[in-house]
């Protein structure tokens, strides 16, 4: 089920990566190249090649995310574990309970694909700016703006949500796999004596 699940994460992120590469050869390429090449792209064999690249991709664009928000990564890490040894500790206590292992693998699952997602939109916003700057549309100045300004939302938000998830899954994870703390028993008085006949 997890292997399932990575796979759809990076198939997801590949296709985002995939698309803007698309965007940005259909506007380097111009309106008349890419209206020739179109019908070689529309067939079969292309869709699956296309499909298998995505997810090779996938897989470059995640590492390459997760490269370019190591450093925010590990002083977010830092603020709930004292070092990397009491991380990797953490991670193995936290699988021995598979109700808070199966939520953890979730988060991860949402924090993959805003990683991802945050390289793609800045792709996807430079791009479609080429883009529409190369074919012959109306009001021009006016897409540009709105594909720049919804493009760097997305981005900005993409990564506010990776900050965020983050931030909360060394948090929760620290809390949750946190020795438990000695309970004191309180002192009794000792028992008096029997008494004597």
């Amino acid at each position: 089920m997890a292997a399932t699940s990575m796979f759809v994460e990076v198939l997801v992120v590949g296709i985002g990566f995939l698309t803007g590469l698309g965007v940005l050869t259909a506007a380097i390429a111009g309106p008349d190249n890419t209206r020739q090449l179109a019908p070689a792209a529309a067939t079969p064999l292309a869709a699956g090649a296309a499909l298998a690249f995505a997810y090779a991709l996938g897989i470059l664009i995640d590492r390459a995310a997760d490269t370019v928000l190591a450093p925010v990564r590990r002083r977010l890490r830092a603020r709930s574990f004292p070092n990397s040894s009491a991380y990797a500790q953490a991670r193995l206590r936290l699988a021995e309970i598979p109700a808070l292992a199966a939520r953890a693998d979730y988060a991860r699952s949402r924090l993959r694909i805003c990683r991802g997602w945050m390289l793609n939109t800045i792709l996807l916003t430079l791009a479609t700016d080429l883009a529409l700057w190369r074919y012959p549309v109306e009001h021009r100045s006016l897409l540009l703006a709105t594909a720049t300004v919804l493009g760097t939302l997305a981005t900005v938000g993409f990564y506010l949500a990776w900050h965020t998830i983050t931030a909360t899954g060394y948090r929760k994870l620290a809390a949750q796999t946190a020795p438990a703390a000695a309970q004191t028993v309180p002192s009794q008085p000792p028992a008096p004596a029997p008494q004597t006949p």
